[in-house]
């Protein structure tokens, strides 16, 4: 056979093993496309599943936090009515049915009111969250530290850090969970932009990497997106639980601050208004209601201080949600709120 028979066979040939080689090629880079497409809405689906359930929990968290602050703060008012009263008794500890609440101590409330003060002046200005921080690690407690915090001088916003120590999330796996200023944030080496590989979905870059590279890249990019997946379900999961604890807690908050602001409005129009500052000179009602006016105060103050949340000591995992002892107060609240309502 002539040689340029022989060279334009062999040539053929090998035309038709590139072109199957190409079409090969090509099915493992749409393959690897689709894989890619794949991981980039698995990431994305839970991105956006832990953003809103971070959003919602962080709004249920800074609502309780201010809230309990709001009340901490209101205390001062209450101790000035109640030191007018001359010859009233000892307002002692409550202790009934395996309840316990502190005895009223006017310097103590003070200071607590005048802390929770300090922390609402610089809520304000604050990041998303801080509010929450406060509520996880005990409002009652965070208002101490923070009036002596500023006492000494330490910028209102460095307060935050309070809230830190024992923030709502210590951390995950393998990225950060900080709560640095108060807010909640999954760390970027698991719900970054990184996790699937900077420029690795960029649809140009298929074509700087071939063969095996490319079906690795891909699957590369899809394990990371289910681990992602993983964790969010995992930090999910702990928002529904801190949530259900969270949730009645506020409620039965909400309760006992409405039953006491009612009868704290009370007290003040019948000494300031009715100018009745002698015990003798109160009706056997308006004792009754001042009684329960500080036993509001005492149980108020000992719900503000509950930390929500009990911090890892380990700091390598999730914050404990104290469901136990939050459930306990709420129990409690509940048994002395029939109680008041009743004397009412």
């Amino acid at each position: 056979m002539p040689l340029p028979l022989i060279i334009g066979g062999l040539a053929a040939i090998a035309g038709v093993a590139g072109v199957g080689s190409g079409i090969h090629g090509g099915v493992k880079m749409k393959e690897a496309n689709d894989t890619m497409k794949a991981a980039k809405s698995k990431q994305e689906r839970a991105v956006a599943l832990f953003e809103k359930r971070n959003s919602e929990t962080t709004e249920l968290m800074d609502s309780i936090g201010k809230q309990e602050l709001e009340i901490l703060s209101s205390f001062d008012d209450f101790s000035d009515i109640i030191e007018k009263i001359q010859g009233r008794p000892d307002f002692k500890a409550y202790k009934k049915s395996g309840i316990k609440l502190p005895e009223y101590e006017a310097e103590e409330l003070k200071k607590v009111s005048a802390g929770a003060g300090v922390l609402l002046g610089g809520i304000g200005g604050a990041t998303v969250g801080t509010a929450g921080g406060f509520a996880a690690a005990g409002a009652t407690t965070s208002a101490v530290m923070a009036l002596g915090t500023a006492s000494t001088g330490t910028a209102i916003s460095s307060l935050s850090g309070v809230a830190a120590t024992n923030a709502t999330l210590a951390a995950l796996g393998g990225g950060s969970i900080a709560a640095g200023g108060g807010g909640m944030a999954l760390g970027t080496a698991v719900l970054g932009g990184a996790t699937l590989g900077v420029g690795l979905l960029v649809g140009g870059i298929i074509f700087n990497v071939t063969g095996s590279k490319l079906s690795d890249k891909a699957d590369e990019a899809y394990n990371q997106a289910k681990r992602t997946e993983r964790e969010v379900n995992k930090i999910v999961g702990y928002f529904d639980e801190l949530t259900s604890a969270a949730t009645p807690f506020k409620a039965s908050l909400s309760e006992i601050e409405k039953q006491y602001r009612k009868r704290l409005a009370t007290l003040d129009h019948v000494v300031n208004f009715s100018e009745k500052v002698h015990w003798s000179e109160f009706t056997d009602k308006e004792k009754q209601m001042t009684e329960n006016t500080v036993l509001l105060v005492g149980l108020l103050y000992k719900m503000c201080k509950i930390s929500l949340v009990l911090k890892d000591q380990d700091d390598d995992g999730l914050n404990a949600v104290n469901k136990n002892e939050v459930s306990s107060i709420v129990n409690d609240a509940n048994k002395i709120l029939d109680e008041v309502k009743g004397a009412a």
